[in-house]
């Protein structure tokens, strides 16, 4: 299993997969906000979104796990 973990710290703002989803590398998976910016949590590795480990709003800190991937 593959982790994606957060670029830096900020709010989660949208989530772009649920569960079950097949994800390619390179593909858009989530968006951050942090200082005004929005960033996009890309997917490093094809595969399947096995959970989703948080929720829209919640805060992060850089290296937080957001999804696992299989």
């Amino acid at each position: 299993m593959k982790e994606i973990i957060a670029t830096m710290a900020g709010t989660v703002l949208n989530i772009l997969v649920t569960s079950g989803d097949n994800v390619s590398g390179g593909q858009e998976v989530l968006i951050i906000e942090s200082m005004k910016m929005e960033i996009p949590i890309e997917s490093e590795t094809d595969g399947l979104i096995k959970e989703i480990k948080v929720s829209i709003g919640d805060f992060v800190n850089e290296g937080d796990v957001l999804i696992i991937v299989e």
